[in-house]
């Protein structure tokens, strides 16, 4: 049985969102779902240091699908994590050239967004607690991130860095406290995050900070909406029907054969294997789930935290949004999850979503359709 395409993110170091997704040649299922990990200090030093820079790999041709079609893939490295362009053309020269332009944006992008980079803007604002005449994509996802806090009444929140990095260096320690970062560094942290203490002067694009020490991450977002901006090079470039994934897997329209891109929904106790399955067409399934990164070997800390109450979302839970982009779809799948209940519907509407199908190791525990 063949393994036609394999896309994982792994780490997204210090702060992200992790997933997979597998494409088999016989039943052509892709597996939407966070990649498990499990936060080590072995694992941490040897990642940040595949963060600082990682080449591309070189491009991969396969045959395609049917007639003279070629698959052609490319994979490479988005915001920290593994990604991967899969075009379909009889002219793998016409590929490249459209994988070349599609690189370039990407790594105009990572020169915006990166965390890891000192000389990203993300990394400048950081630093230094301010930014002039910021990049217009800079301002239109941070627009972007700001109005889902609002939605969401700042449950999801860009600045959580600070409370992340708390939960990550405590567990990175040669013998962490398996309790967890003490009550009284968590309400610390908590007093450096808040969406509304970001000021920004739009006229100018000037970004900055209203507190000292806090810190924004735009990891939650920001590889949804690289994958999006990827696909519109790809687009100007003529393709039309392929899978982006720099983050969040979007398939454009069908597939070269005519037939929907069929995805599964990942099982959190075992991603490897799909607990239920959809199929789609022009649209994006972001999936989100505790139990993408731990931080302890019970599971009872995960990477996303709720900026309420500074607590983690639940390990054996997984949402997947589908929705018409993947900028939509990567910052509702996290909100999603976070947010009570009785407000899900109302977020994936409010947001722009068109389906979020809740799953745990028992199934599918609910479906919200906007």
């Amino acid at each position: 049985m063949a393994l036609v395409a394999v896309r994982h993110s792994g780490y997204n170091f210090p702060n992200s969102k992790y997933g997979y997704w597998i494409m088999n040649a016989a039943d052509n299922l892709t597996v939407s779902a966070p990649l498990f990990r499990q936060v080590t200090r072995r694992r941490a030093i040897a990642l940040s240091a595949v963060a600082a820079g990682v080449a591309a790999a070189p491009f991969l041709f396969k045959l395609g699908m049917g007639g003279d079609l070629r698959e052609i893939v490319w994979h490479g490295t988005t915001l920290g994590a593994p990604s991967t362009i899969k075009l379909y053309h009889k002219d793998e020269a016409v590929a490249q050239k459209a994988i070349d332009a599609a690189r370039e944006e990407l790594d105009r992008l990572e020169a915006i967004f990166s965390i890891y980079r000192a000389d990203s803007v993300l990394s400048r604002l950081n630093t230094t607690g301010r930014i002039d005449k910021a990049p217009v994509e800079f301002m239109d996802l941070l627009g972007t991130a700001l109005n889902i806090a609002k939605l969401t009444d700042g449950i999801f929140d860009p600045t959580i860095q600070p409370l992340w990095s708390l939960y990550f260096n405590h567990f990175m320690q040669e013998k962490p406290d398996p309790a967890g970062p003490a009550k009284s560094a968590i309400q610390q942290a908590m007093t450096k995050i808040g969406w509304q203490q970001i000021n920004i002067d739009t006229a100018n694009r000037n970004v900055a900070f209203a507190r000292p020490d806090m810190a924004l991450t735009l990891n939650s977002i920001g590889q949804g909406y690289i994958t999006d901006r990827v696909s519109d090079v790809l687009r100007q470039h003529g393709f039309d029907s392929m899978l982006v994934d720099m983050g969040e897997p979007r398939a454009l329209k069908s597939r070269p054969d005519g037939k929907p891109w069929h995805i599964g929904i990942a099982n959190p106790a075992d991603p490897s294997q799909a607990i239920t399955e959809v199929n789609v067409r022009d649209k994006c399934v972001a999936t989100s789930g505790g139990y993408g990164t731990l931080f302890d070997d019970n599971g009872k800390f995960t990477h996303i935290i709720n900026p309420k109450t500074g607590l983690t979302a639940p390990a054996l839970m997984g949402v997947s949004v589908i929705a018409p982009n993947a900028t939509i779809g990567d910052s509702l799948s996290t909100a999603m999850l976070l947010v009570p209940a009785e407000q899900r519907r109302p977020l994936l509407v409010a947001g722009g979503g068109d389906k979020a199908i809740f799953v745990t190791p028992n199934g599918v525990s609910q479906i919200i359709e906007a």
